[in-house]
């Protein structure tokens, strides 16, 4: 126990100066002096968040079994009944100190003090009131579970521990905020997660100190070791599904209370390209649409600044019928190739913003009629020509196509890069940033690990077989590289 630490006394009356001093202007924590025993005899006292704890007198909940047992008990009794626990309760635990019983309080717990005895008791309630286990909204799958992470850290857990039924998967608690005291989870599968990285994580996460983690975004950008890259080096998902099949790669996995996010590392740029359903769809399939979406990645980085450098500097690579075509198109327009592309991209971005934030179907109605309406009216009215809104449209369809949500936003800070790239340097100045981006992420891992993998190890790609294109499942009987040495094989023929 920390020296510094205040002890639970002996005298009922010093624990309560000390708890309606540190808990006054509290309106919402209860506290409830009691007389129990035998004849009423021993002073007692409950603490508790009004909400997060049920009627303490229903014969159904720990607490008021507890204290309905108390109504019958001898004084003498009661201090050996609390040592031994004499019910059997398992969610009843002895708390040596006041700081740890008020820090057990504010997590949603019942605290009981009896005058005479030297030990506060934790008893476990329902919590904070939560939205329970809903679908998950961002990482829309055809097949597998529907299930999505919660508010809850320890619901988040339960629901990961129901697809690992395993011993060696192991979750370890930790609290991070001065002022928040928020609860994190770390899980991460015994024999598969390397025992370095593990160590690493933990330290990482114990190198901050902030008053408050109200999301698990708050410990992302706090732990990552390039901090100015736009690339993220943590992965993230609101499904239990994945989580569970990325800790039998060998990840570890970070959950946060009160955010419905988990984070997933270490990660590289190839898993930010993968959807869960990768693993439960045929492979012709799941290869398909994995070239599909590096096509799109590319499609909504690259495409207004290559067209902006073939209609500007290069454009005998466009057939004369193309070429004139454009400059049809483009009669009347007052401004710029690239002051009416950037001018349109804001537009649509604005859009998008705007159908994020309105909630309900009414934003996905906004999102679609406004970038019509806008792209239309913008023809019309000679602002823009034809030829951008389709550039426009098919950029923000590619980035709509990347899974992750921030992994897409990179990819839309860079198009503004290749615009002004491609307007002033032409396809120079497209491959200059092309060769810039690749050297960036060359450079950049996650963890000690590349983030180009298994693009940079080409050995290890084909034992794995997952990368652009995935092998049939009866051929993958290889962990990827986050896992441990010795447990690198995951499937074994009958």
């Amino acid at each position: 126990m920390d020296t510094s630490e205040t002890p639970v006394s002996s005298s009922l009356r010093v624990n309560e100066d000390y708890i309606r001093q540190k808990l006054s202007d509290c309106d919402d924590i209860i506290i409830r002096p009691m007389r129990l025993g035998d004849g009423k005899k021993v002073d007692c006292l409950v603490v508790y968040i009004e909400v997060a704890v049920s009627n303490m007198m229903l014969e159904d909940s720990v607490i008021g079994k507890l204290i309905n047992h108390f109504w019958e008990i001898p004084p003498s009794k009661m201090k050996e009944f609390l040592e031994y626990n004499s019910l059997g309760i398992s969610d009843v635990t002895e708390i040596p100190t006041m700081e740890a019983a008020l820090k057990a309080m504010l997590a949603g717990n019942a605290i009981f003090f009896m005058d005479g005895f030297d030990q506060a008791i934790k008893i476990a309630s329902k919590g904070y009131p939560n939205m329970g286990v809903s679908e998950a909204e961002r990482e829309k799958v055809l097949r597998g579970s529907k299930e999505g992470f919660s508010d809850s850290v320890k619901t988040n857990s339960a629901l990961i521990r129901k697809r690992v039924k395993d011993t060696r998967l192991k979750i370890v608690e930790s609290y991070s905020g001065v002022r928040s005291d928020t609860l994190m989870h770390l899980l991460y599968v015994e024999d598969l997660a390397s025992e370095e990285l593990l160590e690493e994580i933990k330290e990482r996460l114990a190198s901050f100190e902030i008053d408050g983690v109200l999301d698990s975004g708050i410990v992302q950008q706090l732990s990552e070791e390039v901090w100015y890259s736009p690339f993220p080096q943590f992965q993230t998902t609101e499904r239990p599904d994945r989580a569970a099949m990325e800790l039998l790669n060998g990840r570890i996995v970070l959950i946060c209370d009160n955010s419905p996010i988990a984070l997933i590392l270490p990660t590289t740029f190839h898993n930010f390209m993968q959807v869960s359903e990768d693993r439960y769809q045929h492979f012709e399939l799941v290869s398909f649409l994995r070239c599909l979406r590096y096509m799109a990645m590319l499609t909504a980085t690259l495409l207004p600044g290559l067209y902006l450098a073939v209609t500007r500097f290069h454009t005998q690579v466009l057939p004369t019928n193309l070429l004139l075509s454009f400059a049809e198109a483009r009669q009347g327009v007052p401004f710029s190739s690239i002051v009416e592309l950037i001018f349109l991209e804001l537009s649509f971005e604005m859009i998008r913003e705007a159908g994020v934030r309105i909630p309900g179907a009414l934003g996905n109605a906004i999102g679609l009629v406004g970038g019509l309406i806008v792209g239309q009216a913008a023809v019309e009215a000679n602002l823009v020509s034809p030829i951008v809104v389709m550039i426009v449209a098919l950029t923000a369809l590619g980035s709509l196509t990347i899974p992750s949500e921030e992994f897409s936003a990179p990819f839309r800070l860079l198009k503004y890069l290749y615009i002004f790239l491609g307007g002033f340097l032409g396809i120079f100045g497209v491959l200059l940033g092309i060769y810039g981006v690749i050297s960036h992420l060359a450079g950049l891992k996650s963890f000690h690990i590349p983030y180009l993998m298994p693009f940079v190890g080409k050995e290890l790609e084909k034992k794995q077989g997952d990368g652009i294109l995935r092998r049939p499942l009866r051929d993958m009987v290889w962990r990827p590289v986050f896992a441990d040495e010795g447990q690198k094989i995951r499937l074994k023929g009958r």
